[in-house]
């Protein structure tokens, strides 16, 4: 009775194994070539980040043989982004703009963008983008004192 168990054991754990086994090797084969693609992103990755760093040098000093100053990379340059991604609320936008006693066209300024599209967020007409929306919550970040500076700065 015991060898009968025991070949019986012996035989389901050698099936296991050989099942195991193709499974491992299917995983092998997809985590590789995930290894490689992602090599290959990276690599196009750093190749665009290169690229766009050259078009902006070869646009700031085209802008400096014109004699006209090079545009600046964005209104709320000055703080720095904490990587959090942001949500849009029109109210709070709203609340935002009158805790500061902006006008909007000051508190667009700030993003880069005009009076009326700040109107227009805040009665949901339309929905900032992802980029804008990163920009206002730069502006949620600073400080009141620095913003209304940034607001005489910008004028």
């Amino acid at each position: 009775m015991t060898n009968i168990a025991s070949a019986l054991k012996a035989e389901i754990a050698r099936v296991a194994r050989k099942e195991i086994r193709a499974e491992i090797e299917g995983l092998r084969k997809a985590s590789t070539q995930q290894r490689a693609a992602i090599a290959q992103l990276r690599r196009e990755l750093a190749e665009l980040q290169k690229a766009l760093k050259e078009g902006r040098r070869l646009a700031a000093a085209e802008a400096r043989a014109a004699g006209r100053p090079a545009p600046a990379a964005s209104p709320v340059a000055t703080v720095e982004d904490d990587g959090t991604p942001r949500r849009f609320s029109a109210s709070r936008l709203q609340t935002h703009r009158k805790k500061l006693g902006l006008s909007a066209a000051d508190y667009g300024k700030l993003v880069g963008i005009s009076g009326a599209t700040i109107y227009n967020w805040e009665q949901g007409k339309t929905r900032p983008s992802p980029e804008q929306v990163q920009a206002l919550g730069l502006v949620k970040l600073m400080s009141p004192t620095a913003v209304r500076a940034r607001v005489a700065q910008l004028d």
